[in-house]
């Protein structure tokens, strides 16, 4: 797992791919938490994934940081 894009994470960033409405983040709800959760969102679609399971998926499709239309840059904010 790329520490990284782990600590990204855990800071609240938020990864996507604004062209095809596919983003992952961290909740601030999940901050602290033994065993965190993440949100991967498609369209109006939404699914919880373990961290390493975020992160692997944020690199099998290639996300990068971007602004979420309703989150904005970072999801702890």
């Amino acid at each position: 797992m790329p520490p990284i894009t782990y600590a990204h994470l855990k800071s609240g960033v938020i990864f996507g791919d604004v062209v095809n409405d596919e983003y992952i983040y961290m909740p601030a709800s999940e901050l602290g938490s033994k065993v965190p959760l993440c949100v991967f969102e498609k369209g109006s679609e939404r699914e919880d994934l373990s961290l390493d399971a975020a992160v692997q998926k944020i690199e099998r499709l290639s996300l990068r940081p971007v602004v979420h239309p309703r989150l904005g840059k970072n999801s702890c904010e």
